[in-house]
């Protein structure tokens, strides 16, 4: 018979590297089931006063494989990213990269001008910088303080 020792910090080390995987994961299920998972690219928002800054993280595809439209309050990005045929007659390729489309939309926490966005796309980065609306810029909530009757 063999006897182990059990050890309870061993199960939350797994379920640490599970819940882990789960976060760090850039895939959503696919609406083609056949497909599995589809990957989106990473993004990042920072906002300031005057505009909402977004940087997408989209390595190897070019810009023509990009279709980026930007509402008052939000930011859809779809493309695709092609594969390369390649004939072989010996060995055996294993790719973990995905190849096809994807589609993100991204909402944003304040109205922009749609109309005056800048886009940066330099080595599989892009950078869009969203200018916030005038009212969005100079909304200001007063705050009335009434005091209590004495």
């Amino acid at each position: 018979m063999l006897v182990r020792r059990y050890n309870p910090w061993q199960e939350l080390n797994t379920l640490e590297r599970h819940i882990n995987g789960l976060l760090g994961d850039t895939r959503v299920p696919s609406a083609r089931f056949e497909k599995g998972l589809i990957r989106v690219p990473a993004a990042e928002l920072q906002e300031t006063e005057d505009a909402i800054h977004l940087k997408l993280e989209l390595p190897g595809l070019s810009a023509k494989d990009l279709d980026i439209q930007v509402t008052e309050d939000a930011v859809h990005i779809s493309g695709e990213r092609k594969s390369e045929t390649k004939t072989e007659e010996k060995g055996t390729t294993k790719s973990e990269f995905y190849y096809g489309k994807f589609q993100r939309v991204i909402p944003l926490s304040a109205r922009v001008q749609n109309t005056n966005v800048t886009a940066d796309y330099k080595d599989g980065i892009l950078n869009l910088t969203l200018p916030k609306t005038e009212l969005e810029k100079n909304k200001v909530v007063k705050v009335n303080l009434e005091q209590p009757a004495a």
